[in-house]
């Protein structure tokens, strides 16, 4: 049988409660189960068990080297179903100063944000397959600066994306 999707992730951070608060307030996940050093999160639109599984390992922990002089994880990436949500998430990473940057990658527009540890993430919302037409396919081959309000004027706020994709 084929892998299907990604269930979850795990990560290891230096403050597990600082880590949840901040999950809490920038993706509006909650906590399904904790124990002490642990806690395991759920996205609000989730039907998964969690999402995210995050592992306390202290304060003297060193920031994570990958992609800079290791190898390692460049990043998580959560969808979500439409333009009016990924400009309210862009609204609060940037309010919390957490947002990284916003590429246009033509079939998928996607806002890049940083935890508390430093550790990258994405959220995006990815073109409906109905509405991909020869333009955004090829569009691919570029990435651009993300322009919502144009987007929103193109695919419209209630879109959902993913469609025939992702869902």
């Amino acid at each position: 049988m084929p892998i299907q999707r990604l269930n979850h992730a795990v990560l290891y951070v230096r403050d597990v409660s600082r880590s949840v608060a901040f999950y809490q307030e920038a993706l509006g996940f909650r906590v399904v189960n904790s124990f002490p050093g642990a806690a395991f999160l759920q996205a609000s639109g989730s039907t998964n068990d969690h999402d995210l599984g995050l592992f306390q390992i202290g304060a003297q922990a060193g920031p994570s080297a990958a992609g800079r002089s290791t190898v390692g994880l460049y990043h998580l990436a959560w969808e979500v179903d439409t333009l009016a949500e990924l400009e309210r998430v862009s609204v609060k990473l940037a309010e919390i100063g957490s947002l990284a940057g916003a590429s246009d990658h033509s079939t998928t527009k996607a806002l890049y944000a940083k935890d508390p540890d430093g550790i990258e993430f994405e959220v995006s919302w990815l073109v409906p397959a109905a509405l991909l037409d020869e333009e955004t396919l090829a569009g691919r081959s570029h990435i651009r600066p993300l322009d919502i309000p144009k987007e929103l004027e193109r695919y419209g706020s209630q879109t959902r994306g993913g469609v025939g994709v992702s869902i």
